[in-house]
């Protein structure tokens, strides 16, 4: 169908003025499609670092405020020391891991928490981790 061609609606619909197609490029709509994609990624993405602030204030802070760790202080949220302590080193999957298993003096949340919170709590950690906290 080409801009100048219209399509009559069923009489069962309401009125409504005629629909119009336009065609598009292929690159045309896959720019718009991208974009979309784009726009839902970084809303979800802030959603999911105001949720995982959100988790690791209410249940996180007491042990790890600032990155810190009250419990055993040479085991720190920061990067270099994620690295050298954290099994598998420093990625997400394993800070999901610790989160949801624990680990010597660190709780297991996984049955506290759901896997959207410690997805967010983890992705947050590891941005935090990554802007030196």
């Amino acid at each position: 169908m080409f801009a100048s061609q219209k399509l009559k609606l069923s009489s069962a619909a309401p009125a409504a003025a005629p629909l119009r197609v336009v065609p598009v490029s292929l690159r045309t709509a896959s720019q718009v499609v991208g974009v979309a994609i784009a726009s839902l990624a970084l809303t979800f993405s802030a959603h999911a670092g105001g949720m995982g602030e959100t988790v690791f204030n209410n249940n996180c802070a007491a042990c790890h405020a600032g990155g810190r760790n009250v419990v055993s202080p040479e085991k720190t949220l920061d990067k270099v020391y994620l690295e050298k302590y954290l099994a598998g080193g420093f990625k997400l999957d394993s800070i999901v891991t610790q989160v949801t298993n624990g680990k010597g003096a660190m709780p297991a949340w996984g049955e506290v928490l759901d896997e959207d919170e410690i997805q967010a709590v983890a992705n947050w950690v590891l941005e935090k981790a990554n802007a030196g906290w």
